[in-house]
């Protein structure tokens, strides 16, 4: 015995299954890619974290086409939908940051001849949180480590270069994994109790020029985001 049966299908019926389809597939484009970036960002922040950057990586943000618009873009016979890792602080510090850390940069001094970095004798950032930034000569004084220490003095090092010391300040000996720190003296000039008065004591160093070596690879981490997208799309 056979049977044989035969469904007629209404006008239009396979169109609009052909649209659904098409719906279907541009959701979940849209989903995948803004997952991807999503891993991405976490990712490199993860791989900032690790390499000693600290916090840098919460400078950047992820976005996609799901987030920005909802919809996906065609060029000619080919259906895009995209995800963007980008920087999102507004710091030119921090973008410069970022940028050195993650393409290598030669670093010059933008005012002035000199790149000044505080040794470890003092302090290497000022201000108040959030706002601490990095201690330069230029802040010496509206800090007030100038009305504290006294001013600085331009001193020209073995090698040529200059170095900017403090004159008659307390040496505080240093402990397990913490350097020397200059202290203010007493009032009467000596050094205070467990210091050692020392005569000069050097707080800034200057170079011409430094460089940096990228540490982190985003190119690599968005890479392996767009091959688990592409996986995950031959799944659908």
């Amino acid at each position: 015995m056979a049977l044989s049966f035969k469904v007629d299908f209404p006008s239009g019926a396979l169109a609009e299954a052909e649209k659904a389809l098409h719906r279907f597939a541009q959701r979940r484009m849209l989903d995948v890619t803004d997952r991807a970036a999503t891993r991405a960002k976490n990712a490199i922040r993860q791989d900032m974290a690790a390499a000693g950057l600290g916090r840098l990586g919460f400078a950047l943000g992820s976005t996609s086409d799901k987030a920005k618009s909802g919809r996906v873009y065609r060029e000619g016979d080919i259906t895009r939908a995209s995800g963007v890792i980008y920087i999102r602080s507004k710091s030119e510090r921090t973008v410069g940051a970022i940028i050195s850390y993650t393409e290598g940069a030669n670093i010059l001094p933008v005012k002035g001849r000199w790149l000044w970095y505080p040794t470890e004798q003092i302090q290497r950032l000022v201000g108040k949180q959030p706002n601490r930034t990095r201690l330069t000569p230029a802040l010496w004084r509206s800090s007030g480590l100038e009305a504290k220490f006294g001013p600085l003095i331009r001193l020209k090092s073995v090698n040529g270069n200059p170095v900017l010391a403090v004159r008659n300040v307390g040496l505080a000996p240093g402990s397990a994994g913490r350097p020397a720190r200059i202290r203010p003296t007493t009032k009467r000039g000596a050094a205070r109790k467990g210091d050692v008065l020392r005569e000069l004591v050097v707080v800034f160093i200057g170079i011409p020029r430094t460089s940096r070596q990228a540490r982190v690879n985003p190119r690599r981490r968005a890479e392996e985001a767009m091959r688990q997208a592409a996986a995950e799309l031959r799944g659908v």
